[in-house]
C-alpha cells in the first residue's frame, strides 16, 4: 500500500510520517465502486439526463408498511431517545437468534448476536476482530467490492481465488487449497453471491466447511441474500452443514436486501460468544448503539411473516428471467442465468477492442463509460469485483426501467464493429 504524500522542497524527498495528511492505512482505500456508479447515475438524473442505473444492489420496493409503522411508534417512545446497549437491543438480539433458527436451522444464543450499522460494518468488524496484520484472507473472485478493502483496513492481506463461468463462479476446494499458505487465517464465503448470483450447492458447502475445519481456517459467511434463491436452489448455511465449524465461523446478515431496508442500516454478526463480545467492545468505542428507531423497525421485520419477502422474490425472479433473455440476445454478450441474489454477471469480453462511435474500448471500464455516455445506462465493470471483462447489473429496479435500459444498451452495442 502506498502512502499519500507530497514532494518536499528539498529535492523531492518523501516527507516524514508526521507530515502525511492522510494516513497510509486510509489513503490506500478505494472508493466503493458500486456506490460510485450509483452516485454518478443519480447525479446525471438530477441534472436532467434520463439515466437508468443498474449499479446499486438496492430493492426498488418500499419497506413493508408494518415495519414502517413500528418505526413511527418507536419515535414517540422516550425509551428510544436514550443510549441503549452497544451490542444491540436485547429483544432484537433475541429475535435475530430466533429468526436464524427459523430460516437456516442454526441454534444460537442472543449473546452470540451483535447488531451493527448495516452489513458493511458487520463485515469490517468481523475482519477486525479476528485478523492480525499479515494474516491472509482468501477471497473467491468475483467478490463484492467491499471485502478486500475491509480486510485491508483490518490489517489483513486479501488473496484472490479466481473462479469463472465454467465452475458457475464457485470456488472448488482444490482452488482454495492452491492458495492456502501458513499465513491463511480466513475464508470469505458469500452464497448467494454478490456479484454473480451464484448459489453453492450443499455438497460444495459441506466440502469447503470440512476443508476449513481440517486446516483451522476461520470462515466469514455473508448470508445477506439468503431468501433470494430461484429455480429450486437452496441456501445452505455453512455452520449448519458443518457443525464442527461453528466455533470458527462468523455469519454476516441484515435486513437490507430481504426487507427492502437498505437505508435503515441494520445488520448483525453471529458467531462464537468470545468473538461477539470482543466485537461489541470495539463497537462501543466506534459507534455505540445502532439507531434505536431503526432497531425497532428491524425487530418488526425479523419477527414478522415472510409474505412481503416472497412477493419481492417473485418479482425479482421475473426480472431475472427478463434480463438474462435480453442480455443474451446482444451479440458479443454472454449472460449465465444466476440462481440467487438480484444480479447478473455478464461476460462482455467479446466486445472489447471493437469500434464504437470512433473509439475502441479496451477494458470493461472503458465500455461501461461509453455506455453511460452514449446510452445513458449505468453498469458496474468487472474490475470492481476482481474480474475484468464483465458487467454486473442489478435487476432490483422496475420492470419498465429494466427493459428500457437493456434495450438502450443493446441498441448502442449493436453499432460495434
Amino acid at each position: 500500500m502506498t502512502a499519500v504524500t507530497s514532494s518536499s522542497s528539498s529535492g523531492g524527498l518523501a516527507p516524514a510520517a508526521t507530515d502525511r495528511r492522510i494516513s497510509e492505512r486510509i489513503g490506500g482505500i478505494a472508493e466503493s465502486a458500486t456506490l460510485a456508479v450509483d452516485a454518478k447515475a443519480k447525479a446525471l438524473k438530477a441534472a436532467g439526463r434520463p439515466v437508468i442505473g443498474f449499479g446499486a444492489g438496492e430493492p426498488d420496493f418500499p419497506t413493508p408498511q408494518p415495519v414502517v409503522d413500528a418505526a413511527v411508534a418507536a419515535c414517540s417512545d422516550p425509551k428510544n431517545h436514550r443510549y441503549t446497549p452497544a451490542g444491540g437491543l436485547p429483544e432484537l438480539r433475541e429475535a435475530v437468534a430466533a429468526k436464524t433458527l427459523r430460516d437456516s436451522g442454526w441454534e444460537v444464543a442472543a449473546s452470540q448476536v451483535l447488531i451493527t450499522n448495516g452489513g458493511k460494518q458487520a463485515v469490517f468488524e468481523a475482519f477486525a476482530t479476528i485478523v492480525d496484520p499479515g494474516d491472509e484472507v482468501l477471497l473467491p473472485a468475483p467478490f463484492w467490492t467491499t471485502y478486500p478493502e475491509a480486510a485491508r483496513m483490518a490489517g489483513g492481506d486479501p488473496v484472490q481465488v479466481d473462479t469463472d463461468a465454467s465452475t458457475g463462479f464457485l470456488p472448488t476446494v482444490e482452488a482454495l487449497e492452491a492458495k492456502r499458505t501458513p499465513r491463511t487465517k480466513v475464508l470469505l464465503w458469500c452464497s448467494p453471491s454478490n456479484p454473480t448470483g451464484a448459489v453453492a450447492p450443499r455438497e460444495l458447502v459441506e466440502a469447503v466447511g470440512r476443508w476449513a475445519v481440517e486446516h483451522g481456517i476461520w470462515v466469514i459467511a455473508d448470508e445477506i441474500y439468503e431468501h433470494l434463491v430461484y429455480d429450486g436452489a437452496e441456501h445452505v448455511s455453512m455452520p449448519v452443514a458443518v457443525p464442527e465449524l461453528a466455533d470458527r465461523c462468523i455469519v454476516v446478515n441484515g435486513v437490507a436486501k430481504t426487507y427492502a431496508m437498505t437505508g435503515w442500516r441494520v445488520g448483525w454478526l453471529i458467531g462464537p460468544a468470545d468473538v461477539i463480545k470482543a466485537a461489541a467492545n470495539m463497537q462501543s468505542h466506534v459507534t455505540s448503539n445502532v439507531c434505536n428507531v431503526a432497531q425497532r423497525a428491524a425487530l418488526a421485520a425479523v419477527s414478522g411473516p415472510l409474505d412481503a419477502v416472497e412477493e419481492m422474490r417473485a418479482a425479482f425472479d421475473r426480472r431475472r428471467r427478463t434480463i438474462v433473455e435480453m442480455l443474451s440476445a446482444i451479440d458479443g454478450v454472454e449472460c449465465p442465468t444466476p440462481k440467487g441474489a438480484f444480479y447478473v454477471y455478464a461476460d462482455v469480453q467479446g466486445l472489447l477492442g471493437k469500434e464504437l462511435r470512433g473509439e475502441r474500448p479496451k477494458t470493461s471500464v472503458d465500455l461501461a463509460a461509453a455506455i453511460l455516455e452514449h446510452a445513458e445506462v449505468a453498469v458496474v465493470p468487472g474490475e470492481a469485483f476482481g474480474t475484468p471483462g464483465y458487467f454486473r447489473l442489478s435487476y432490483a429496479l422496475g420492470d419498465d426501467d429494466l427493459r428500457a435500459g437493456v434495450s438502450r444498451m443493446g441498441d448502442l452495442l449493436a453499432e460495434m464493429s
